[in-house]
């Protein structure tokens, strides 16, 4: 209750006439105001939450490209190991496809994601109170040293793989550090007619970086494992200079700090963590075999690990609830556009998350060898034919944030949700061994829609909080997003390897034994657990002449082996079972984009905080049952 009564404080201190007259106006009822002040003129000094409180016009501008590069190197680093993971297993002479070896194969990818998913609110909040810019200055600094120190990995097998999971873990708390707090100071920079444009381009940017790491991987890796890290550091050290000297505290977020000194609420946050990684733990070993069973969803210690996770949320709500200065302020959920924009941000992310490592092992496993590219080549590759989705975020994301500044973001991110819908329904009837024109066609049909969700989405959120509490708001929101990220990618593999399991064993076996190969070992690998063949696809091996043992692949003839080996005869044997799971999974991504559209138009008409004078604010009382102050236009 303390944070209510604050929040309520805040909006009361801000208030005023006229409320219930535009309140009338607002859609569902919604507590509101029009524009009021001077937030969106520039003028320094002027009300608005800090918006152009900032002595040069040109700082805004260089508020925004310095976050955006800090998010896109960030970004990029959360999608280079996909397709670089072979060659960083090979530098470290390691097979991650051997018993007990997929841990390393996980969490080299997850872990990064985990970790900036459990700490951005905790980050977001500690740049609320201590300054948004030191705390993405600190970001960008461990960023680039933790980029340096996976580089020197002298270790080889499981500890040269350890090593490398918990550098990642270090370059990921830098990467929340990042993706907490460049937001918060977007908004506090521009001005509330230009922050879509703003948001816009740093979120798009962001969300692109991750394909761009794809590419990146693919080039890097096979020349050297190192550089897939060491490229970060000659950029991440310019853009921590850079950051350094160039970006600048809010000045009014500055005094509002000195008058106010809040402690770090510490049970809070470890509930937080702890609930949230269980969660995440738990997802990444419920697609792994567990007691003969494909999956490990009914394992006593992935239940457990969920089972924990979610007691400890439940904690940790309870907590929030009591606190004086909370972590995640459960009051902002009483404002509606905060509320369910964050609820469409998490469902697309749910519906989407999974969606590039199905379309890495569609081409990597399947596509490309029945293409003529080897096994070894498809990484690049497989990144390079991703590049339409890519443009499609680039092409959509600053033009949605430019007209939803004018025009709400209701249209335009309701609009592209139900577009990112129409793209999955149609990915359905795409064949497994498709037209590649039709296919980037529709890679790029879904990148414009998700670009035209994301700028105005985000936007609507960071115009829709307090100043004081931007930081906070930013972080829950991009939790929300990457925690429903590693939720989506368990959610996707379940549904393909439920399709495998049907009939990837009688496909597999009838086709080795045609081949030559003895029933009993063709049997064997058939019966193998479908996330050892998916992850033997992702990985670009070829997946049959690693896993069928050597002495199996000598007795064959010369015929046969080059047919088991080829680049053409395992993608064909999965792609009937593939496609099925796919089919699913494109299902399930439909309709969770549908419902973020139904929650997307539920925002109600375009809402921005704005403050009051303060001397409006003393002509009225303040008292807790305060409604959350926007502005509706």
């Amino acid at each position: 209750m303390p944070a209510l009564v604050e929040l309520a404080s805040d909006v009361g201190e801000h208030g005023g006439p006229g409320l219930e007259e535009v309140a009338s106006r607002a859609v569902g009822g919604a507590a509101s105001a029009s524009v009021a002040g001077n937030g969106a003129t520039g003028r320094l000094g002027a009300p608005g939450g800090g918006a152009g409180a900032h002595a040069s016009p040109r700082y805004k501008w260089v508020a925004l490209a310095n976050t955006t590069f800090g998010v896109v190197m960030a970004t990029i680093d959360s999608s280079i190991m996909l397709i670089a993971l072979p060659d960083v297993f090979k530098g470290i002479h390691l097979d991650p496809l051997l018993a007990g070896n997929s841990f390393y194969l996980l969490w080299m990818i997850l872990s990064f994601m985990v970790v900036s998913s459990v700490l951005v609110v905790s980050l977001g909040r500690l740049g609320d109170m201590y300054g948004r810019v030191k705390m993405y200055n600190l970001g960008f600094a461990i960023y680039t040293f933790t980029s340096l120190v996976l580089t020197v990995d002298w270790m080889h097998g499981q500890a040269g793989a350890m090593y490398l999971v918990i550098a990642r873990v270090f370059q990921g708390v830098g990467a929340a550090f990042l993706m907490a707090n460049s937001a918060a100071i977007l908004t506090d920079a521009f001005p509330e007619n230009q922050r879509g444009l703003a948001l816009g381009i740093n979120n798009v940017s962001g969300i692109s970086g991750s394909f761009i790491g794809l590419v990146l991987g693919g080039i890097l890796g096979p020349i050297d494992w190192r550089l897939i890290f060491l490229v970060s550091v000659p950029f991440g050290l310019a853009g921590t200079l850079w950051a350094y000297f160039k970006l600048e505290e809010d000045p009014e977020a500055v005094a509002a700090r000195r008058q106010r000194r809040e402690p770090v609420d510490w049970p809070g946050n470890l509930t937080f963590a702890l609930g949230l990684v269980a969660i995440m733990v738990g997802i990444t070993y419920g697609i792994q075999p567990y007691g003969g069973r494909s999956m490990g969803w009914t394992s006593p210690k992935v239940l457990g690990e969920l089972g924990a996770g979610v007691a400890l949320l439940a904690g940790f709500a309870f907590i929030e609830s009591k606190s004086v200065a909370p972590m995640f302020r459960l009051a902002l959920f009483r404002i509606r556009a905060f509320t369910f924009g964050v609820l469409s941000s998490f469902l697309a992310a749910v519906a989407r998350g999974g969606l590039m490592f199905m379309l890495v092992i569609w081409l990597q496993g399947i596509w490309l060898p029945e293409h003529g590219y080897s096994f070894s080549a498809t990484p690049l590759w497989a990144g390079i034919y991703m590049l339409p989705l890519t443009g499609g975020f680039l092409l959509a994301g600053p033009i949605s944030g430019i007209l939803s500044d004018r025009f709400g973001s209701r249209p335009f991110a309701t609009g592209g949700m139900l577009l990112a819908t129409a793209t999955f329904i149609a990915l359905e009837f795409l064949p497994i061994d498709f037209s590649y024109s039709e296919f980037a066609l529709l890679l790029l049909g879904n990148g414009l829609a998700m670009g035209f969700f994301a700028s105005p989405n985000r936007a609507g959120v960071m115009n829709s909080l307090p100043p004081k509490h931007r930081g906070a708001g930013a972080g829950m929101n991009v939790t929300f997003q990457n925690s429903a990220q590693v939720l989506s990618i368990g959610i996707f593999f379940t549904l393909v390897i439920v399709g495998l399991s049907a009939s990837l064993p009688l496909h597999l076996t009838s086709g080795l034994v045609s081949q030559g190969v003895p029933r009993a070992e063709a049997s064997h690998i058939g019966h193998l657990p479908p996330v050892s063949i998916l992850f033997a696809a992702f990985l670009g091996y070829s997946p049959l002449q690693h896993l069928l043992p050597a002495q199996v692949l000598h007795h064959l003839t010369k015929a046969q082996y080059e047919a088991v080996v080829g680049r053409s005869f395992f993608p064909h044997l999965i792609s009937a079972p593939f496609g099925s799971g796919l089919r699913t999974a494109f299902d399930f991504a439909a309709g969770g984009c549908f419902i973020a559209a139904l929650a997307s138009w539920a925002r109600g008409k375009r809402f921005v905080y704005t403050e009051r004078r303060k001397a409006s604010a003393a002509a009225e009382p303040v008292t807790a049952e305060t409604p959350a102050m926007m502005a509706a236009e």
